[in-house]
């Protein structure tokens, strides 16, 4: 046996990288970290943008509503096509789409134009394309990933991706913001999709080719749908993941009022909050990279989902800047691995035929419940106050996951055989009937 350190360093970063020797995934790790930095840096201006015009958390709530209540309708029709079309040149679409509308608001912020209309428009353009970008993206993994075993690994790549983007830039937005103001974070953010347009245009997909006998769209929502709510387990996740988007996600939404009202502070208070809730995301993608199995994701479903209320509830009552952060870190660690074990679990069980479709359902999962959780939150924070929010939406969290916990040995008697059956995880069959008790 080699126990020699530097042998074991390697290959302990070949495990967690192992994804990166697909060269089409290489390409779209690349073109995603430069685009995703910008995604954030403006998703942070904004948010600034409209707490500075409006001074109102309901306003903050309303917004993010634009944004996101598209994804609750349109994405299901997504889906379909996810299953129907090439995943590759739809992808090239709405990310072209996407950096249009991110250099109409440039435009109109640099320019002194900005109305809030004007944001909530082009929010709630930007909402439709996202609608359509969200299923076809997480479906496209498993099209650039040609041994299923380590599509894992590719799902905890790109969330590390996406929470390294959350943790460079908000900090860098809060500077910018603080500095030559939001339009600078908004142009950013229209140059940074050029990165992903060009990784997307390098890339050589051999996909298999569709079926021809299309049934109509709305038939195939529902077969989908139906699919879904059959198979215990993918359902006891969206469901999981839906109540917690629905009630905890909106502490995100809530930050800017802590960090002026609360904190006393300014962009960059902002910036530091949310990039800390961005650490700990970072975090918990690597400890999913680092992963070699897939099975007992289950039962870290159900841990992380209530360390994400615990934090929240923690967070809500501290005064204290350091202790915030740190709640904010930790609140990102549970989100994240609850969101990408989900996505994981639900890729390697779904039928291919259908897995464009779950995706969709995933997508509105997760962030169709966001809007209406955004709008609660807001009307909320105005009558009780943002604290006395989040501090009921983190206990109904805590709530939802001790549910969950509890469903965990049926759910495994119902997903290990597949795993078996795809040989995916060899090492399924010696004994793996370990369970949470709650």
């Amino acid at each position: 046996m080699n126990n020699n350190p530097t042998d074991l360093k390697i290959n302990r970063i070949g495990l967690l990288v192992r994804a990166l020797r697909y060269r089409n995934f290489r390409l779209f790790f690349t073109g995603q970290l430069f685009s995703l930095v910008g995604s954030w840096m403006q998703h942070v201006a904004l948010s600034w943008l409209i707490y500075r015009l409006t001074h109102s958390p309901l306003m903050l709530g309303l917004t993010a509503f634009m944004g996101q209540i598209p994804i609750l309708f349109l994405t299901p029709i997504a889906g379909v096509y996810a299953d129907r079309h090439n995943r590759h040149h739809l992808l090239l679409l709405t990310q072209s789409s996407a950096m249009t509308l991110a250099f109409i608001l440039a435009g109109l912020v640099l320019t002194g134009a900005i109305r809030v209309w004007h944001i909530f428009v082009i929010n709630g353009l930007a909402g439709i394309t996202f609608a359509f970008d969200i299923p076809v993206r997480q479906a496209f993994i498993s099209d650039m990933v040609e041994k299923k075993e380590d599509l894992g690994n590719a799902i905890a790549l790109n969330s590390s991706i996406f929470n390294a983007a959350r943790l460079i830039g908000p900090a860098c937005a809060g500077v910018l913001i603080a500095t030559v103001g939001e339009g600078i974070c908004f142009l950013v953010n229209a140059l940074s999709y050029l990165t992903i347009i060009v990784a997307l245009g390098l890339m050589k997909i051999h996909l298999a080719p569709k079926i021809k006998n299309r049934k109509h769209v709305l038939q195939e929502i529902r077969e989908g749908f139906h699919y879904a709510m059959t198979f215990r387990s993918i359902k006891s996740i969206l469901l999981l993941l839906a109540l917690i988007s629905l009630m905890g996600i909106s502490y995100q939404i809530l930050i800017p009022v802590f960090a002026k009202d609360i904190f006393h502070g300014g962009p960059h208070v902002f910036g530091f909050l949310v990039s800390g809730s961005g650490a700990g995301a970072l975090l918990g993608a690597v400890y999913l990279a680092l992963r070699r199995s897939v099975v007992g994701l289950e039962k870290i479903i159900a841990l992380t989902s209530g360390l994400f209320g615990i934090s929240v509830i923690l967070f809500s009552v501290s005064r204290v800047l350091w202790l915030s952060l740190l709640m904010c870190c930790l609140a990102g660690f549970g989100m994240m691995v609850q969101m990408a074990s989900s996505n994981t679990v639900l890729q390697t069980i779904v039928d291919e035929d259908k897995r464009g479709r779950i995706m969709s359902f995933y997508a509105v999962a997760f962030m169709g419940s966001m809007p209406v959780g955004s709008l609660l939150a807001g009307l909320l924070a105005n009558r009780i106050g943002a604290p006395n929010t989040l501090l009921i939406g983190g206990s109904c969290c805590l709530f939802f996951a001790v549910l969950f916990g509890r469903q965990l040995p049926s759910l495994q008697k119902e997903i290990h055989p597949i795993y078996r059956e795809k040989g995916i995880i060899p090492e399924v069959a010696q004994g793996m009937q370990s369970t949470i008790r709650f």
